[in-house]
């Protein structure tokens, strides 16, 4: 990615020094346990450790390079860069194993590592959601559906539904990181004929990581359709929440407004504008991470024991879908943590349509004092139409409605235009969302 949309803690996970400091550790934990077992010198171990132990610093990458434009193999350029540094105990190093054994071993590791940030950026978002969703939780607004005014809610409801998405979001996350955070080290078409499986038992312990039950050459892609499936679930909340942030900001509604700091400008040439710009930027960041979902998917279906269809479609959505994720969960709790909210303007829309909103209480109303459903909802969308046109608010034209007021004494329908009808049950609804 770009650094626009940058992190330096999520980039430095898919930079050179790290890739290749995990390949070394890969290679080193397998010569140690390929020494305990008496297949390679004690002391050819050691000593990969002790000289080949050093910081991937540009020379050493560079050098890598060099080797890489020449043998056309990075596996191999790696390995000789390392034997230059290690010397003729080199040769024991790699000892059956095949380069998807540190590839795919090194991916899953970057992906772990990738996923303990995004799940550090979810406690921040959740944090933030709830924070807000408390502050606002008996702050009433306009319900919506289909865009069109529906019945109450509380803006603190709006929010928690949200916490409740990321939440299970998160849940997600756990679950896509522990099936991602599997380690092959089973050698050509992974049949382990050349190394023995407590090798691979023993890299996985080191890393963090489980073994892959079966690996032919390459870790199930399954798996990491599942993980950038997972990204795409939450990239699409993220959208989710930004768009509801976009259209109550709206100049017509402007129920809340992202905040506008002190110089900041909304447009090049109309100096009144103040845009919802971080959202609708974090539903373009949406849209990337999702698209990635789909190339992993495809990855699945590789030709029999392994081919690299997969390879270069991973070296590019692995670094971008994360970096993309962790930058507009960032950006998003951003939002959520300086929302402005306008419980006045709230309160307005609230009358704006002369007391539609209560029009599902009055026809329940009427029918436990005997009118049938059906004529029920159509004298109540009579008056309701009348509304619409202008013709006056509803509790007015119910009034004068003898169908109504032959069934319903006056003090009873008076009462049912009652706001606190709507959000008698907030309360419950919090209990649970925030239950943990």
């Amino acid at each position: 990615m770009i650094p626009r949309y940058s992190r330096p803690q999520m980039t430095s996970i898919w930079e050179p020094a790290n890739k290749f400091r995990i390949w070394f550790e890969i290679e080193a934990h397998a010569a140690d346990k390929l020494a305990e077992l008496g297949v390679i010198p004690a002391e050819s171990a050691k000593l990969v450790w002790e000289k080949g132990d050093k910081p991937y610093t540009q020379d050493r990458i560079d050098r890598i390079d060099a080797v890489e434009a020449e043998v056309k193999h990075d596996v191999i350029a790696f390995l000789t860069e390392l034997a230059e540094q290690v010397g003729e105990e080199a040769r024991f190093v790699h000892q059956g194993m095949t380069s998807s054994d540190v590839l795919d071993t090194c991916f899953n590791v970057q992906l772990a590592q990738a996923t303990d940030i995004l799940l550090e950026d979810m406690d921040k978002l959740l944090a933030a959601l709830k924070k807000r969703a408390y502050e606002t939780k008996d702050v009433p607004c306009m319900g919506r559906s289909h865009g069109i005014h529906a019945e109450p809610v509380t803006f603190g409801l709006k929010l928690a539904t949200f916490y409740a998405e990321f939440k299970r979001n998160r849940d997600r996350l756990v679950a896509a990181r522990d099936e991602i955070a599997t380690c092959a080290i089973s050698g050509a078409v992974g049949t382990f004929a050349n190394i023995d499986p407590s090798v691979e038992e023993h890299v996985a312990a080191k890393l963090g990581l489980k073994p892959e039950p079966v690996s032919t050459q390459v870790i199930p892609r399954d798996r990491h359709a599942a993980y950038f499936a997972a990204l795409g679930v939450i990239a699409s909340s993220i959208e989710h929440l930004a768009t509801e942030i976009r259209h109550l900001q709206r100049t017509e509604v402007r129920e809340v407004e992202e905040f506008f700091s002190k110089g900041q400008k909304g447009s090049s040439a109309m100096p009144h504008k103040r845009n919802p710009v971080l959202t609708e930027n974090l539903t373009g960041l949406a849209r990337l991470v999702r698209s990635m979902a789909i190339p992993a998917m495809e990855n699945v279906a590789l030709w029999h024991e392994r081919d690299i269809s997969h390879s270069s479609v991973e070296r590019n959505i692995g670094p971008d879908a994360t970096v993309t994720l962790d930058f507009a969960l960032m950006r998003l709790t951003n939002v959520v943590e300086n929302l402005v909210v306008y419980p006045e303007r709230m309160d307005e829309i609230l009358n704006q349509m002369g007391g539609l909103v209560f029009s599902q209480r009055v026809l329940l109303t009427l029918t436990q004092y005997g009118v049938s459903r059906e004529d029920s909802y159509r004298i109540v969308q009579r008056n309701a139409m009348k509304v619409w046109n202008r013709e006056g608010d509803l509790l007015s034209l119910l009034k004068t409605d003898e169908d109504v007021t032959n069934r319903i004494p006056m003090d009873k329908l008076e009462a049912l235009f009652d706001l606190g009808y709507h959000t008698k049950h907030v309360d419950t609804i919090f209990a649970r969302v925030f239950a943990d």
